[in-house]
């Protein structure tokens, strides 16, 4: 090994070191509490028990509704978040007067941290003081109060509604970025063609910023997947499991049962479950490339 070699090495422990300790040291010690009885309820006992974490998980009689419930989070989530963000973009990439005020408004929920939005978002929705009941009150929409957050049939579609706010912002700003830097050429070239303004929007700014899109898309179901903490803070999972998600069904066997082992198992199978979803999006985008030629 060369001298530069081995002067590179030395100058990248220090930054090699954390990344060790607080990253893969926590995946690799989760990995092993997986196949291990591990209770904070009875640390004299930890030892290996093989795969019976992970059957127990699998044959939780919860487990397809968790399941199922991860599936609508995550993409009702991203469709909404993507879909909203995305006109909000097309409406702010533009200048015009006062823009940078609205700029601020929209990427404020971006900036607050999820279980804060998820206690203000619940007291919003709380089924005797909640302004959300108020207003449709108030407008005629409703003759009585709607327990939001107490009813299955609306709990998922109120926390999903949060989490909608919460992420609008993510979008909105990485897509108005994409769009600025469109050249202004390729408008000209447009105005010269006679396009209209849905012309420009799918020959001009959405082939553009595809790249884009697709990128932010795949970080974002990554991010959803693994992001409980508005859930916690609005439903705990309930009414009846009907909000519980992989990542608060995970939470609950730590923080209610203090069962690491198990909770693990289940992190295990998330981790999984996003790995198959990496695979299939580099796979997928891929073999887009390659059609491209």
């Amino acid at each position: 090994m060369s001298s530069t070699a081995i002067f590179i090495f030395f100058c990248l422990v220090p930054a090699l070191i954390p990344v060790l300790l607080f990253t893969y040291y926590p995946i690799f010690k989760g990995i092993v509490m997986a196949f291990q009885n591990y209770s904070l309820f009875n640390l004299n006992d930890i030892r290996f028990i093989g795969f019976d974490n992970f059957r127990t998980v699998l044959q939780d009689p919860s487990l397809p509704t968790i399941l199922k419930n991860t599936a609508s989070w995550v993409f009702i989530s991203l469709i909404l978040q993507f879909g909203i963000g995305f006109l909000l973009a097309l409406l702010l990439y533009k200048k015009f007067p006062g823009r940078g005020v609205y700029q601020g408004l929209i990427f404020y929920s971006w900036a607050m941290s999820g279980f804060l939005i998820g206690i203000i978002w619940r007291w919003m929705f709380n089924g005797q003081i909640g302004v959300i009941n108020d207003l449709l009150l108030k407008w005629g929409l409703i003759s009585e109060r709607i327990g939001f957050l107490s009813d299955p049939k609306w709990a998922m579609i109120s926390v999903i509604t949060a989490n909608v706010w919460y992420g609008v912002a993510f979008f909105a700003i990485m897509l108005m970025a994409a769009m600025q830097s469109i050249p202004e050429e390729l408008f000209e070239a447009a105005d010269m063609d006679g396009a209209g303004w849905f012309k420009k929007l799918f020959h001009v700014i959405v082939p553009y910023i595809l790249p884009t899109i697709i990128t932010t898309s795949a970080l974002r179901v990554i991010w959803i997947f693994n992001f409980p903490d508005i859930i916690y803070a609005m439903t705990n999972g309930g009414p009846a499991n009907s909000t519980h998600i992989l990542s608060t069904f995970m939470l609950d066997k730590i923080v209610f049962n203090g069962d690491y082992g198990l909770a693990s198992a289940i992190g295990v199978i998330a981790i999984i479950l996003l790995l198959l979803y990496t695979m299939f999006y580099l796979f997928a985008t891929r073999a887009s490339k390659a059609g491209d030629f």
